[in-house]
């Protein structure tokens, strides 16, 4: 066997022990897809750009397409993660019929069919990001996709995630500007050369001061997954605020809360646009309220249930014409 061989093969067996296998369980059902008699939670897919692309959709019970227009909510998994993890992880799934929305669980690329998936955020993660996986592109179809089938509230098109899907969540709102309305990014992180999007999209950014994986000062990770990040250092979690206010049209400098363990920098925008910025005393790498992304990982911090807080800042925007 080759020496490039070997390099190879010790990569993978590295994202795999530093990943972490995660553990997918069966989550209860809210909806089920619109017009085709699918199963509630079935996994679908799509062939784009060579590669079978597949995500899970969640709509509320007896959708048409031809009801009234749904907002939809990405939930991008992280680093290692797939559809079942995230919606595990997040709880976004209870929103569904409470909120009458529809909530979609993407799934990332690798080299393992269902586990260590992976989304290219540009400087992280692993083989989505070595390989430069269009993924950008891939939710872009998946939005002509759901569309086709769903009624989709196009002015209401929403992008969270957590980690490398919380960075991908950035990269979505950058790139995806004139489809994507808000964005949520869960301990993810900006890296300073971000180009500017087309238009303004809205920003809420969680952060755990207590996170080894992406750090409050910026620097390079310190967690398990460090080697899948290409050697480019983030930027504090301040500068996600930072970025995204400029580009918003907001005011530099946000004004500040202190409540408990939960600091909040809230900043004035113009209207029908928001950018907050919140971090979390008691929080490591993961989601606050929700559940651990695997066996290993951080305990969620209970001060806030991110879910919550998320949907409630996605709720009012509506993406300018």
């Amino acid at each position: 066997m080759t020496p490039a061989h070997n390099a190879r093969r010790l990569r993978v067996a590295l994202l795999a022990s530093l990943l972490a296998p995660l553990v997918a369980s069966t989550v209860a059902c809210a909806g089920r897809r619109a017009e085709t008699g699918a199963s509630d939670g079935a996994k679908q897919s799509f062939e784009y750009q060579g590669r079978t692309r597949s995500y899970v959709v969640r709509a509320p019970a007896g959708l048409t397409r031809t009801s009234a227009p749904l907002p939809v909510v990405f939930v991008l998994h992280g680093g290692g993660g797939n559809a079942s993890n995230a919606e595990q992880m997040t709880g976004f799934t209870r929103l569904v019929e409470r909120e009458r929305i529809i909530v979609v669980y993407p799934e990332g690329t690798g080299r393992f069919r269902n586990r260590l998936l992976t989304w290219n955020a540009q400087h992280c993660c692993g083989p989505a990001m070595t390989e430069r996986v269009d993924d950008v592109g891939f939710i872009s179809a998946l939005i002509d996709t759901l569309a086709a089938h769903y009624p989709v509230d196009q002015r209401r098109i929403y992008a969270t995630g957590m980690s490398n899907g919380g960075m991908m969540s950035h990269r979505l709102g950058r790139e995806l500007s004139t489809r994507i309305t808000a964005v949520a990014p869960v301990v993810g992180a900006v890296f300073g050369d971000e180009a500017p999007p087309e238009r303004p999209v809205s920003a809420l950014m969680i952060n755990g001061l207590l996170d080894k994986s992406v750090p409050a000062q910026g620097g390079l990770s310190g967690g398990r997954g460090a080697s899948s990040w290409d050697g480019m250092p983030a930027r504090p979690n301040v500068d996600q605020g930072t970025y995204w206010a400029r580009y918003n049209a907001c005011d530099a400098t946000p004004q500040r809360d202190e409540r408990g363990s939960v600091l909040r920098w809230t900043y004035r925008c113009p209207t029908g646009r928001a950018v907050e910025l919140i971090q979390l005393k008691d929080n490591g790498h993961a989601w606050p309220g929700g559940k651990s992304g695997s066996r290993l990982g951080d305990t969620p911090s209970t001060a806030i249930d991110a879910t919550d807080v998320i949907w409630a800042f996605f709720k009012p925007l509506t993406r300018e014409r």
